[in-house]
């Protein structure tokens, strides 16, 4: 009876989709969340195609609370016509048809994301239910899938009965849409049998993608909603929706403000311009025939670029909206443009910047940089299936001219605020230049002095034993009475310590002249011994790990973050290697009274919420603790054995590693917490007044 039911319709629409169902990875990357956010902007990414192309000008997408996603459009819809070699709807097409579309040089797209044809049909193999509805010509036209399927649903719900289609599929009219109004509704629940249990839409990367995607179209609303329940740092879980909308009409200028990790040297210029090349490709004829053929090619480059007073540099770049992380010819265009013209300046003011014969180069144009770089151009050549890298030969001439004849205009221009911001990046490029010369020069001259040879070291410094970098520790140690308790507790064969007086200068807001001649900022770079900022050398560093060890208190915590903004800013490869930790003290000491002459037995809970889980525990069991519990305000209240069997001795201690997971994420904390800018400061402990614990402050 099933093989009867089992139609070559149904062979005709699974046969490319099976492929996908049983190889997912080949087109998704994995099963984990990763694929199920790729799949999410495989369908995104057709909307904001359309918008590109000026087709609606708003998109929004729903996390359902049944796990569902939603994503609606107001562009132009799918087709809904037959198309003439399968016979089947636009719609069917679309979804059931790999490499299949409008991207193909048909002339429906000038410059897109989506390359290959295979988002949507990829993304419904791998639904357990998918349903469209589209809005055009005056209808609303409705199809639905089961896992690449078309065919109908018995309800609403994705484990619904489903019935395939048998002989013809059926696109069908479920409402009217009002004159002139068209758009795409995708709704779908992704394939349990695919994607691992743990797999879930992450609202945070989600966001992010959306705000870089609204800097990139300008004027484009993307609006998401998320009907999940959420749970609160309280631990009460809220079934309010969260919506948040994208919306910036100033494009990659305020992309670029956005990004900037600094203050201002110059104000974001725009450079813009577009050329033309021939580029031979193959062309589909009317026959079925691949034909190479000569087209002529428009190439737009639009630049965002501001320096600042730092030394990190940003640059983003775009192809069409694809984010292109590892550069490619675009970038090389881009970077030759700024030497050419920076170059040219340096040598024509190298009077006036006492330059002599040295010679910039590219690291010191790139210091204090951030810049969104995007250029639109038809079927651009990417290397490898990922699109990281643009490959397309042309773009890299083009690119370079644009930068360099619109950079070169600006250095030219008579206006006064022009003429004041190129000569303040002049000086800032030149500083860097002499500012790297000056490192290579102290480098070659100075031999790395390791713990036994070091005199220069401060003498607050209680240095270890070993030659060994891989095995020795350095403790940041918070206030001289913590210090004394310290040195009895360590191990001085592979432990050094360096004790720092209460709070550190705030990097973050000081400069860099400001931070070097702060006194226990400049103790801390020359005790680590591997420079600071960009001469930073991480094969130089003196220790394996550093520890910062402050109090267990609401001022320890001050004092690490301030710490933290250091290393962070001065010395992040030792984060990015996962070699800054923080210490974890315990906060209360619990005697467990013993019957008979059996000894007490000392047990130590790092949390009220332990100390609690503790006491009711022996509560249970029937034994009793001395009163009171003592509650450790410091590190000074421990003694020496105490302090080593907690904190610092290897086999019982409990470190906490500081990792840079997402460092652009913790450079916006960092600045919001520790920057110049008061009032998003002020907005935001205001915001989150709500979730602060008041038992939690120590006064």
């Amino acid at each position: 009876m099933v093989t009867a039911e089992y139609s070559a319709h149904h062979l005709q629409v699974l046969e490319g989709l099976e492929a996908v169902r049983k190889r997912p990875g080949m087109y998704i990357g994995s099963t984990d969340s990763r694929g199920l956010m790729h799949c999410l902007w495989e369908i995104i990414d057709n909307s904001v195609d359309e918008a590109l192309g000026g087709h609606g000008g708003r998109i929004d997408i729903v996390l359902h609370t049944d796990g569902s996603v939603e994503v609606r459009d107001r562009a132009r819809g799918i087709p809904v016509d037959i198309e003439p070699r399968t016979g089947l709807s636009g719609i069917e097409v679309v979804f059931t048809k790999l490499h299949a579309g409008g991207k193909f040089g048909g002339g429906s797209y000038a410059a897109s994301g989506g390359l290959h044809g295979v988002g949507a049909s990829v993304v419904n193999a791998l639904s357990e239910r998918l349903d469209v509805e589209v809005d055009r010509g005056g209808k609303t036209w409705a199809m639905s899938f089961h896992r690449g399927e078309p065919g109908s649903f018995a309800g609403d719900a994705p484990d619904s009965a489903f019935s395939p289609f048998d002989k013809k599929s059926e696109l069908r009219v479920v409402g009217k849409a009002p004159k002139g109004v068209t758009g795409t509704r995708i709704r779908y629940w992704a394939d349990r049998q695919i994607f691992t249990k743990d797999a879930s839409f992450n609202l945070e990367e989600l966001e992010q993608r959306a705000r870089q995607t609204a800097f990139l179209v300008p004027g484009l609303e993307i609006v998401i909603r998320d009907e999940r329940p959420s749970t609160g740092s309280d631990g009460v879980v809220s079934t309010e929706p969260v919506e948040t909308t994208y919306r910036f009409d100033g494009g990659i200028s305020e992309f670029a403000e956005f990004l900037a990790p600094d203050a201002a040297v110059t104000d974001t210029w725009r450079l813009t311009g577009t050329g033309s090349f021939v580029e031979t490709v193959p062309v589909l004829q009317p026959t079925g025939a691949m034909v190479p053929t000569e087209v002529q090619r428009e190439c737009e480059v639009d630049v965002a670029l501001r320096w600042g007073t730092g030394y990190e540099t940003r640059v983003r770049s775009f192809v069409n909206i694809i984010s292109t992380p590892k550069g490619g010819t675009h970038q090389q265009g881009f970077e030759v443009g700024l030497m050419k013209v920076l170059r040219s300046q340096v040598e024509q003011n190298a009077r006036r910047l006492k330059v002599g014969n040295d010679k910039i180069d590219k690291d010191d144009i790139l210091a204090g940089l951030t810049a969104v770089l995007t250029v639109r151009l038809p079927e651009p050549q990417f290397e490898g299936q990922t699109k990281e890298i643009l490959g397309t030969p042309a773009a890299r001439q083009i690119v370079s001219n644009v930068v360099a004849k619109e950079l070169a205009a600006r250095f030219a221009s008579p206006k006064r605020d022009d003429k004041t911001q190129t000569s303040l990046l002049l000086d800032k490029v030149v500083s860097e230049m002499k500012a790297r010369i000056s490192a290579r020069q102290h480098k070659e001259t100075q031999r790395r002095k390791n713990a036994l040879e070091s005199s220069s070291l401060p003498a607050k410094l209680a240095d270890c034993r070993t030659n060994d970098v891989d095995a020795s520790e350095l403790f940041i140690v918070e206030g001289d009475s913590a210090l004394g308790t310290a040195k009895l507790a360590r191990n001085s064969e592979y432990q050094a310590l360096l004790p720092i007086r209460g709070k550190i200068l705030n990097v973050q807001k000081a400069s860099i002249s400001d931070m070097l001649s702060n006194a226990e900022c400049a103790s801390i770079i020359q005790v680590i011994g591997a420079g600071s900022g960009r001469s930073f050398d991480l094969e130089s560093a003196r220790y394996g790990k550093i520890i910062l060890m402050s109090d267990a208190d609401v001022d320890g915590a001050h004092i690490r973050t301030l710490l933290l903004t250091l290393f962070f800013r001065y010395m992040r490869p030792l984060i990015d290697e996962g070699r800054v930790y923080a210490a974890v003290p315990p906060l209360h000491r619990v005697i467990v009274m013993n019957p008979g002459s059996k000894p007490n037995e000392t047990i130590y809970t790092y949390s009220e919420q332990e100390l609690h889980g503790l006491l009711a525990k022996l509560t249970k069991s029937g034994k009793r603790w001395q009163e009171p519990i003592q509650r450790y305000k410091g590190l000074g209240e421990m003694d020496a054995d105490q302090l080593a069997t907690t904190t610092m001795d290897r086999g019982g201690r409990l470190l906490r590693r500081v990792r840079m997971q997402d460092a652009e994420v913790a450079a916006s904390v960092f600045e919001l917490l520790m920057g110049n800018d008061v009032a998003p400061r002020k907005e935001f402990i205001i915001d989150s007044s709500d979730r602060l614990a008041r038992e939690r402050i120590d006064v």
